[in-house]
């Protein structure tokens, strides 16, 4: 009985090793079969942006995933929205402080009540048409980008969905109304925004917060120079893209599209942090500044003081006789003695 129960022992340890070496058989054949299989190789150069075939044909009619389209997506929501937040309200942020340290910048002298005509009525419409569309596309563009994550705890799906759809029309049809408003401005006063030697002077005084005296400045000074010019290449820039994005039938493919939206983007949002700067010079931070854009006029103690150089062009009869006014003292800031 035992040689027996021996034999069967060892006849059924057998069969089991033969068992378990047929399984792990079966299994790396398997693992081989999968991973030399055909159908995964093909899908894994689908994913990877290869091309295959599809009955409609067309530009990229054979790239059945077009895999650029995520890494589109990151760098719109990742980068480029956290630096184009960082940057606006960084921005907004430096003007307050300077606002509050600061105050506004005052006329250093009183005022004559005589005017001087700075602005033409056609250079104001211009300059404010292409305001009110500027202040369009960046609220309507902010909130594109921005809008899932602000404006949807406040609205809503819902409300936030049809808002959405027209803050997207309006940003369509406003975008090419303000190409032509911003070839209008460069045709205008390109030639009152060329480079001087004393815009130098300018720039080195910061615009008269360092030193004694206000730097000298022609009708436009450095600063307006600067904004002026990185309003052109900047906003063309954002114009020309734009011009990709809301006519993307010009036979360019979508990663070109792709493309355009980055540049898009962050020419817009350098845009809007220097024009949060000029908006801010050109109200509440400068006594003054904003009559000339309203009214036309400027009072002669403004002229003087901050565009003197362009004052002294003008042809005498444009500047009537005036004794100069004592220098009076003004109100201290909200910081300063």
């Amino acid at each position: 009985m035992t040689a027996t129960r021996a034999a069967k022992t060892k006849s059924l340890c057998r069969a089991g090793a033969v068992a378990l070496a047929f399984l792990l058989t079966s299994l790396l054949l398997a693992s081989d079969i999968v991973g030399a299989s055909p159908s995964a190789d093909w899908w894994q150069k689908v994913r990877e942006g290869g091309e295959g075939y599809t009955a409609v044909q067309g530009l990229e009619a054979d790239e059945l995933i077009q895999s650029s389209g995520e890494a589109w997506r990151q760098w719109r929501n990742g980068p480029l929205a956290l630096t184009g937040g960082i940057l606006l309200g960084g921005v907004a942020a430096a003007l307050v402080l300077v606002h509050l340290s600061c105050g506004r910048i005052r006329l250093a002298k009183p005022r004559t009540g005589v005017s001087i005509p700075r602005w033409s009525l056609g250079e104001r419409v211009l300059h404010w048409t292409t305001a009110v569309l500027f202040l369009l596309l960046m609220l309507t563009g902010l909130s594109m980008l921005y809008g899932r994550s602000i404006l949807i705890p406040v609205l809503g799906h819902g409300p936030f969905a049809a808002y959405l759809a027209w803050a997207k029309l309006i940003h369509n049809f406003a975008g090419p109304l303000f190409i032509a408003a911003l070839v209008g401005m460069g045709s205008v006063w390109f030639k009152d925004n060329l480079w001087r030697r004393i815009d130098w002077e300018w720039l080195k005084s910061f615009g008269g917060m360092i030193g004694d005296r206000h730097p000298p400045a022609g009708r436009m000074n450095a600063g307006e120079k600067a904004w002026f010019w990185l309003l052109v290449l900047f906003g063309g820039l954002a114009s020309l893209t734009g011009l990709i994005l809301d006519f993307p039938l010009f036979g360019l493919e979508r990663e070109t599209i792709q493309l355009s939206h980055l540049l898009h983007l962050a020419s817009a949002l350098v845009v809007m942090a220097a024009a949060l700067g000029h908006i801010y010079l050109g109200s509440i931070g400068t006594e003054g500044a904003l009559e000339g854009m309203v009214h036309g006029k400027v009072d002669l103690s403004w002229a003087r003081q901050h565009h003197d150089v362009w004052l002294s062009e003008l042809e005498a009869p444009a500047i009537p006789p005036i004794k100069a006014p004592p220098e009076v003292v003004r109100p201290s800031s909200f910081f300063k003695p």
